[in-house]
């Protein structure tokens, strides 16, 4: 079943094809997609927004589809939760994601706390091709490393420290952490309110 994902974030779509790569999902983006204003309050509001608005898109082109985004961010404890659901335009919108990570390494230290603590936070929401709604989340907890480590991952993987394996995300290999991040658990919940589900899937056009 081919499912369009509501990102033009090249990272997440390739990780999340890998969490999906044993379902009959197969993921793809559409060139026009246009994302919709986010709020400030709720990952599971934006995902459903984003969700909700590439349908209505695909839709307006003539092809009723399956539809899936996410919406995620990291909360440090120390900054109060941020930069939360803001994660995406910490630092202003035209930071990049070193600038963020620089940004928030400072910020924590400006903020003469020794609590580190951290958690990556990930909603998800589908949309099947007949308008069926499913939402999911998922939590990963963590610290913030002193300095950037690894080469893999992106968004703030180089600063979010995996204590099980004294790792940060972007030390882990790809398939190590696709077993254990914030998006895989989530996408591991939806998959199992959509198999749940009493009526089955139609397959997407």
């Amino acid at each position: 079943m081919k499912v369009y994902v509501a990102t033009s974030n090249v990272g997440k779509l390739r990780e999340m094809a890998e969490m999906f790569a044993g379902s009959d999902m197969q993921l793809a983006t559409f060139a026009e997609y246009q994302s919709p204003v986010e709020g400030d309050t709720s990952y599971a509001e934006n995902a459903a927004l984003k969700a909700r608005a590439l349908y209505a898109q695909l839709q307006r082109s003539g092809r009723r589809a399956n539809v899936l985004a996410d919406d995620s961010g990291l909360e440090v404890y120390a900054l109060d939760h941020r930069p939360g659901v803001l994660s995406a335009f910490y630092g202003g919108t035209h930071a990049t994601w070193p600038d963020r990570r620089k940004k928030l390494l400072a910020e924590l230290a400006a903020a003469g706390s020794d609590d580190r603590r951290a958690r990556f936070v990930s909603a998800m929401h589908f949309i099947d091709d007949a308008g069926r709604e499913f939402a999911s989340m998922g939590t990963v907890d963590g610290e913030i490393a002193p300095a950037e480590r690894g080469d893999g991952g992106f968004s703030f993987d180089p600063i979010f420290l995996y204590p099980p394996a004294a790792k940060t995300f972007a030390e882990l290999d790809e398939a190590e952490k696709n077993r254990v991040s914030h998006r895989a658990i989530a996408v591991a919940a939806l998959m199992a309110a959509v198999r749940a589900s009493a009526v089955g899937f139609t397959p997407g056009r």
